[in-house]
């Protein structure tokens, strides 16, 4: 189980009520959500920071202080909340049910679209739950390093990498991603790419990213931190003691352990030997946590 709310306390420099916000990473098999996990993951490791990274099973914590040394002088200040925790959803058509937890469960989410193949079935599912648990969200148009003739500039931000491209590769780009503003409209999203919007409680930002360079990358994290700390202040209220209250991600079997489940806390505490009330397909199920594990 994840205690979230223990190590939700301290932003850089800063005493915050605030908890993490949890952030859902879908979209379509192979368009690169665990690709840029890894990104993130692996430029905190180069910068000596493996011991803030904390890998659990499907999320991902990402402290500030690692989003603010990826995203360097181009980071805001008077950031209070504590960093991100990404949920890393199974692309596969068979882990729906799953997906569709993973989307309530969401503060905000990233959905993650191969920009040279635009929209695929499971892009439009991972929308559909969006959409119904009004999940405010952000696109990914990942793989732009692919279009020919792209020049890289590893973890840069998206401008400092557009200036290096020729006009044609900029035009091709341009092009692919006013191709995802066409398809996001058709399911009644106004989209456009994340510079040019000035409200973002109106229009879907979208960020050209490689998950492989690393380019567009620290935009995507700034978006992500600016969005919560301007728009979910409210919903990230940490009340640190009290009763429990969390989301199951996966219940499982577990050798030597028997039934374990994977959870996200993110109101009040757990202890082992508490009561607990997990809701199933029939009825409530009221059992004690015998342990309480962290992967």
């Amino acid at each position: 189980m994840q205690q979230k709310s223990k190590k939700a306390g301290k932003a850089k420099g800063k005493q915050s009520n605030l908890r993490t916000p949890i952030v859902v990473v879908m979209g379509h098999v192979d368009h690169g959500k665990t690709t840029l996990l890894d990104k993130i993951r692996g430029t905190a490791v180069a910068k000596g920071e493996a011991g803030l990274i904390t890998q659990h099973i499907g999320a991902t914590e990402v402290p500030l202080d690692v989003v603010q040394d990826f995203c360097g002088s181009h980071f805001g200040k008077e950031i209070e909340i504590p960093g991100l925790l990404f949920i890393d959803t199974p692309g596969h058509h068979a882990f729906t049910s799953m997906r569709s937890r993973g989307g309530s469960l969401a503060d905000l989410a990233v959905l993650i679209v191969d920009v040279n193949e635009g929209f695929q079935p499971q892009t439009i599912e991972s929308l559909s739950i969006l959409k119904r648990f009004k999940t405010p969200f952000v696109v990914a148009a990942n793989k732009m390093d692919r279009i020919g003739g792209w020049h890289t500039t590893t973890n840069a931000p998206f401008a400092k990498s557009l200036k290096v491209q020729s006009e044609r590769v900029t035009e091709v780009l341009d092009t692919r991603l006013y191709e995802l503003v066409g398809e996001l409209y058709k399911y009644g999203f106004d989209a456009d790419r994340y510079d040019r919007i000035t409200d973002f409680t109106r229009t879907v930002g979208i960020v050209p990213i490689s998950a492989i360079t690393g380019e567009g990358v620290p935009d995507l994290l700034m978006i992500l931190v600016g969005l919560a700390q301007r728009f979910l202040k409210d919903n990230l209220q940490l009340t640190a003691t009290g009763p429990g209250v969390g989301t199951i991600l996966e219940v499982k079997e577990e050798k030597g352990l028997g039934t374990t489940l994977d959870v996200i806390l993110y109101n009040g505490e757990f202890f082992a030997g508490d009561t607990v009330i997990v809701g199933t397909s029939r009825e409530p199920l009221v059992t004690k946590i015998r342990a309480l594990l962290k992967p």
